[in-house]
């Protein structure tokens, strides 16, 4: 084998652009597939000696994290955490790229890597976590579809991707739960209970058989930019017009909302915390409230009080709200605003199991809602035209008094 080679111009003859060519004999050791292949440190090995910098997300601290779900709630806070200490970031997606865009901006050049995957797909699954270290688990559904259902996501995709890990060699491996899950939840509206709650908790002895190390976190509703909780109870169609229905006017349920970023946070330190291994923690806020006094101060805060016509009902005897839901989930289908069962379980109380660590067991300072909430409400505040710094808005309202 031959190839071209220019030498440049000849010095013989004056003619412009007169080139002189030769042949040379190629040399077969420059074959790229003969080239010798730097291959990644396996996991558990040197992983850590390349770490890089000062901290920051220039640097790189010697963690490759493969984040499930990343898209998600909690996903898009955990992944911004991760890439401002330097974790190298591997996230999986499903669906169109530009839904992952702007994670990329979470960490510096090269640290935030995307590939598309699919549950079902051992193989994706594997090459986004044979990198790895660290593989967090946030995968997780709201309702069923006619694609997925609960056990196919917070069951089987999550032992499969447990499982997938340990055969990786992967060091940590946490996974994302739901406070209140239970093999038989208590029932509050449905004979059967949520069956979003037990496949939780089927969900969680699945993945402890396949990964016993397993760090699980159980998070009570999350509140924070983009939520699914306080934007829930603002959302028009949460309300029948102006009275917004809870089963038994919200007496009887207890709630305790946690801050998103102080989950996300504990989730890290989780990481670099040798005695979370293996360990379940319950992500739930410093105070529990009652759930119809807490939605009366949401709309208060919205400046949605009696005077524009908001009132609390009971749920059991507005059959236009019953009909409603029964509306949303027959016609809508696959992407249900309300369903009985997110009803369901907005009125189950949270119950925190007695000596199972909490967010503050990892360093966490928990955020109070009254710091936060305030916040979040404002863009659904009526009357959001005026000015609140030319003093025309009343000083927020407290929250209600907390439940000891």
């Amino acid at each position: 084998m031959v190839v071209i080679q220019v030498i440049g111009r000849s010095s013989r003859h004056h003619l412009p652009g007169l080139y002189v060519v030769t042949t040379q004999p190629f040399q077969q050791k420059y074959l790229c597939s003969n080239a010798p292949v730097k291959k990644f440190p396996p996991p558990g090995t040197d992983l850590p000696s390349l770490k890089r910098g000062t901290g920051g997300r220039s640097s790189f601290n010697g963690v490759v994290a493969t984040v499930f779900g990343a898209t998600g709630f909690l996903g898009r806070y955990l992944v911004n955490k991760l890439g401002k200490i330097g974790t190298q970031v591997i996230i999986p997606y499903r669906g169109e790229s530009y839904d992952v865009l702007r994670l990329r901006m979470c960490g510096d050049l090269g640290q935030i890597l995307f590939f598309p995957f699919h549950l079902s797909d051992e193989d994706s699954l594997y090459k986004v976590m044979k990198y790895s270290n660290v593989v967090i688990n946030l995968i997780g559904r709201d309702f069923e579809t006619r694609n997925f259902t609960f056990d196919d996501v917070h069951v089987e995709g999550a032992k499969t991707i447990a499982r997938i890990a340990k055969d990786c060699g992967v060091q940590r491996f946490v996974h994302m739960s739901a406070l209140n899950a239970a093999e038989k939840p208590k029932p509050v509206i449905l004979k059967s209970g949520s069956q979003f709650l037990a496949s939780k908790w089927a969900g969680e002895q699945a993945v402890r058989q396949e990964f016993p190390e397993t760090t699980v976190f159980r998070p009570a509703d999350m509140y924070g930019h983009e939520d699914r909780f306080l934007r829930y109870y603002s959302h028009f169609w949460r309300r029948n017009i102006r009275n917004l229905p809870l089963w038994k006017k919200g007496r009887e349920t207890i709630k305790q909302p946690v801050f998103v970023s102080d989950v996300a946070e504990a989730i890290v330190n989780s990481i670099f915390d040798p005695d979370a291994v293996g360990k379940t923690f319950e992500a739930i806020g410093p105070r529990r409230y009652e759930l119809g006094e807490l939605v009366d101060w949401f709309h208060l805060l919205m400046k949605k009080d009696a005077d524009w016509g908001y009132k609390r009902t009971d749920l059991r005897y507005d059959l236009i709200f019953q009909t409603r839901i029964f509306f949303t989930e027959k016609v809508i289908g696959k992407y249900p605003l309300l369903s009985w069962e997110r009803v369901e379980r907005e009125h189950v109380t949270d119950t925190p199991t007695r000596g199972v660590p909490s967010l503050e067991d990892l360093g966490i300072t928990l955020t109070y809602m009254e710091d936060r909430v305030p916040f979040e409400l404002r863009p659904f505040r009526a009357l959001a035209y005026y000015d609140t710094e030319l003093g025309e808005f009343e000083k927020p309202p407290a929250p209600p008094a907390p439940i000891m």
